[in-house]
C-alpha cells in the first residue's frame, strides 16, 4: 500500500509498535530450555493486550501466532514442543494485523553460548538490512535495495536465499512490489513516496538454496547451513525511510557482535 493520509501513517505506526513489543518480549525469554511454543505464547499475549491478530493466521491459516525458525530453518518455522539449546540461532518473525493494517519484522537471536559462526551470519544479515535501509529512497530503483543487501552479504562470504524476498505490505502481508535481497535487473521501477514495504535479508552461511519440509510450512537451507533473518517494515520517503518496527533492534544481551 501507499500512505495517503497522516491518519494512515499513525495507524501503521500503531501496528508496528505491536510487532516491536512482541519481538522484544519474545527475545527477552530466549534461553536454553524454553520451547518455541512458549515463545509463541509470549507474542500471543502481547497481541491480545493490543487487540491485534496474527497476520500469518489471518492470511494463510498458519498454525501459530508467530513464525519461529532455528538454525538451518530459514523461515516459517511452526512453534511447538522443540526446546532451544545452547548454540542455537533462533529467528523470531512476527507479523501483526491491527485495525486492518499489517506490519512485519524479524530478528535472529543467539541462544546461550552460541558458536561464533552463528553470531557472524546473524550480524551479516543485520548489517545487510542496514545497507538496504540506506538505499531505500523515493526515486531510487527497487533493485538498488537488493544490490546493497547482496553486496554486504557477499562481503562476508555468505549467500542470499534468493527464493525469499521482501515485499509490499499494508492491507495484507504480501502485496506488490517484490523487494528481493539481490539485484534483479527487471525490477528497476522507482520507489515512490509513501510506499510501504519490508526489507528482509534472509541469508545462509552456505549456498542459499532452500527446500520445503514435511510440515508444509518450514523452509530449510538445502545444504543444512545456518540461516539468519532480520527485517523491518518501512515507509519510503525522499529522505531516510520511516521505520515502523524500529524498536525491534534495540540491543539486548547476546546480540551479534561485529565481524
Amino acid at each position: 500500500m501507499s500512505i495517503e493520509t497522516p491518519e494512515q501513517l499513525e495507524a501503521l505506526r500503531a501496528t508496528g509498535r505491536v510487532v516491536a513489543e512482541a519481538i522484544r518480549a519474545m527475545r527477552a525469554e530466549v534461553r536454553a530450555g524454553v520451547s518455541t511454543e512458549e515463545l509463541d505464547e509470549v507474542g500471543a499475549r502481547v497481541f491480545a493486550r493490543a487487540g491485534a491478530r496474527s497476520g500469518p493466521q489471518l492470511d494463510y491459516g498458519f498454525p501459530g501466532t508467530t513464525c519461529i525458525s532455528g538454525n538451518d530453518a530459514a523461515v516459517h518455522g511452526i512453534p511447538g514442543k522443540r526446546r532451544l539449546k545452547d548454540g542455537d540461532l533462533v529467528k523470531l518473525d512476527v507479523t501483526a494485523e491491527l485495525d486492518g493494517l499489517y506490519a512485519d519484522a524479524c530478528v535472529s537471536v543467539p541462544v546461550g553460548r552460541t558458536r561464533g559462526s552463528h553470531i557472524r551470519v546473524a550480524h551479516a544479515s543485520r548489517e545487510a538490512l542496514t545497507s538496504g535501509l540506506l538505499a531505500a529512497r523515493a526515486g531510487v530503483a527497487i533493485n538498488e535495495i537488493g544490490r546493497a543487501v547482496e553486496t554486504t552479504v557477499s562481503s562476508y562470504g555468505y549467500s542470499v536465499c534468493r527464493d525469499l524476498s521482501g515485499h509490499g505490505i499494508g492491507r495484507r502481508i504480501h502485496e506488490e512490489p517484490d523487494v528481493p535481497s539481490f539485484h534483479h535487473p527487471r525490477l528497476n521501477q522507482p520507489l515512490t513516496e509513501g510506499l510501504v514495504i519490508t526489507i528482509e535479508p534472509i541469508i545462509a552461511a552456505g549456498k542459499g538454496e532452500v527446500t520445503e519440509t514435511g510440515d508444509g510450512w518450514t523452509l530449510r537451507t538445502r545444504d543444512g547451513s545456518c540461516a539468519a533473518h532480520f527485517e523491518h517494515t518501512i515507509v519510503i520517503t525522499s529522505a531516510a525511510p520511516i521505520i515502523l518496527t524500529a524498536r525491534t533492534l534495540r540491543a539486548l544481551p547476546g546480540d551479534p557482535a561485529p565481524r
